[in-house]
C-alpha cells in the first residue's frame, strides 16, 4: 500500500470510533440531559451493573477516574502511612501517585523482561514487616502473573490490587483481570480500551465490606445526605461518563477480538523476522492495549515510520524509580525496566484499525528496521 491511497496511520483512531457511535452517544447525552441524573443515579448503577456482569465481578464501584481507583482501593483495604506497597517500575505513574495519596510509600520492583509485568521473584526480595499490599499492574494489556503473586501475598498477608488500567476483558487462566485480588482498579480514560469521553474510573471487588468502605470513600463519606461517618472524598462518576460508557461497553468485546486478531498479525510478520514482542504468561490472554516492540534506536525508529505516516508511541520512555518526583525514594538500578524504556515502541493499534492499515504498519515496521 502505498501513501497515495494511505496518508496517515493513527496511533489509536478515536475520530473513527466515535463517528460510528455518534447517534447513539448523542441520544445517551439527551438521555442524562432529560432526566438529571448527573451524579449518581440510574446511569451510574446501570453501568456499573452492566461492567459487573461483563468482567464477572460481584461488586463495580464508578468513580472519577484510574488513579482514584487505585487509592480508593488502598485505602478502603486498611493501606496508609508507615505502610509500603510493591509496585513495577515500568508503568505509568498514577501507580506510583495512588500509594503516595493514601501516604504510603511505594516501593518499585523491576519486571520480566518478555512480559513487562512486575516479577514476583524481584518483588519478593523487597518485602519488610512494613509491607502492606503488591500491585500487579496488567501493562499493555497483558496480564502479570497472577498464581505467583497470589502465592507471594498469601505468605506475607499482603492485599492484592491489580491495575486493569489497560486491560479490560484481559483474562488470566479463564479469570478476568480485577477479579482475581482483593480489588481491581480500572480507568475509562477516553484512549484506553473502554473509554469514557473524559476521565472515569472504576474499582472491582468481591468483597461486599470493602465495596461499600470505597462508594464511601468516593462519595464524602456518606451514610445519607447529610451524614458522614467517615471523611471521604469527591471521586465519583458522572451520570453522563456513565451513559456514555453504556453505550461502548457492548461493544468492547469486538473491539477486543480486532485487537487480538491485529496482534496475531503482527506477531506472524515480525516475530519470524526477529523482532521482540510481547509474550504473555502461561494460561494469560492479553487484550492489547498496546501493541510494544522492542528496536536499537527509539527516536530513529519513531522519527523514520512518522514520516511514512505510521504513528507510534513510547509506553513509558521513564521507569518510575527514575522519575523527579520519586528521586526522594532514592531507588536502586532496575536493570530490565531500564532496559525496556530504552527500548520500547508502540506500534498502531485499536478496534478500528483496518487490515490494510496493519499490513501498511507492519511492512513499514520491517522496511525501517532492515536499514
Amino acid at each position: 500500500m502505498s501513501l497515495t491511497t494511505l496518508q496517515k496511520i493513527p496511533f489509536v483512531n478515536l475520530a473513527r470510533q466515535i463517528e460510528r457511535l455518534r447517534p447513539d452517544l448523542v441520544a445517551a447525552f439527551e438521555a442524562v440531559l432529560d432526566s438529571r441524573g448527573f451524579i449518581k443515579g440510574p446511569h451510574v448503577t446501570a453501568f456499573e451493573t452492566a461492567f459487573a456482569e461483563a468482567i464477572g465481578a460481584p461488586h463495580i464501584v464508578g468513580c472519577a477516574n484510574g488513579t482514584a481507583a487505585v487509592a480508593l482501593a488502598l485505602e478502603a483495604a486498611g493501606v496508609g502511612p508507615g505502610d509500603e506497597v510493591i509496585v513495577p517500575s515500568h508503568t505509568f505513574i498514577a501507580t506510583g501517585e495512588a500509594v503516595c495519596h493514601v501516604g504510603a510509600t511505594p516501593v518499585f520492583c523491576d519486571i520480566d523482561p518478555d512480559t513487562y509485568t512486575l516479577d514476583p521473584r524481584d518483588a519478593e526480595r523487597r518485602i519488610t514487616p512494613r509491607t502492606r499490599a503488591i500491585i500487579p499492574v496488567h501493562i499493555y494489556g497483558t496480564p502479570a502473573d497472577m498464581d505467583a503473586i497470589l502465592d507471594l501475598a498469601g505468605a506475607h498477608d499482603l492485599v492484592v490490587i491489580e491495575d486493569c488500567a489497560q486491560a479490560h476483558l484481559a483474562t488470566c487462566k479463564g479469570r478476568m483481570v480485577g477479579s482475581i485480588g482483593h480489588a481491581g482498579s480500572f480507568s475509562f480514560f477516553p484512549g484506553k480500551n473502554l473509554g469514557a469521553l473524559g476521565d472515569a474510573g472504576a474499582v472491582a471487588t468481591g468483597d461486599a465490606r470493602l465495596a461499600e468502605r470505597i462508594r464511601k470513600l468516593a462519595d464524602h463519606g456518606r451514610l445519607s445526605k447529610y451524614e458522614h461517618d467517615i471523611v471521604g472524598y469527591n471521586q465519583r462518576l458522572d451520570g453522563l461518563q456513565a451513559a456514555l460508557l453504556s453505550v461502548k461497553l457492548p461493544h468492547l468485546r469486538g473491539w477486543t477480538e480486532r485487537r487480538r486478531r491485529v496482534a496475531a498479525y503482527y506477531d506472524s510478520r515480525l516475530k519470524p523476522a526477529g523482532v521482540k514482542v510481547i509474550e504473555a504468561p502461561e494460561g494469560a490472554e492479553s487484550v492489547y492495549h498496546l501493541y510494544v516492540i522492542e528496536v536499537d534506536d527509539q527516536q530513529k525508529t519513531a522519527a523514520a515510520l512518522a514520516a511514512l505516516g505510521v504513528e507510534t508511541g513510547v509506553h513509558y520512555p521513564c521507569p518510575l524509580h527514575r522519575q523527579p518526583a520519586f528521586r526522594y525514594l532514592g531507588g536502586e538500578a532496575l536493570p530490565n525496566a531500564e532496559r525496556a524504556a530504552a527500548r520500547i515502541l508502540s506500534l498502531p493499534i485499536c478496534g478500528e484499525i483496518t487490515d490494510e492499515e496493519a499490513e501498511y504498519a507492519c511492512d513499514q515496521v520491517l522496511a525501517v528496521l532492515r536499514e
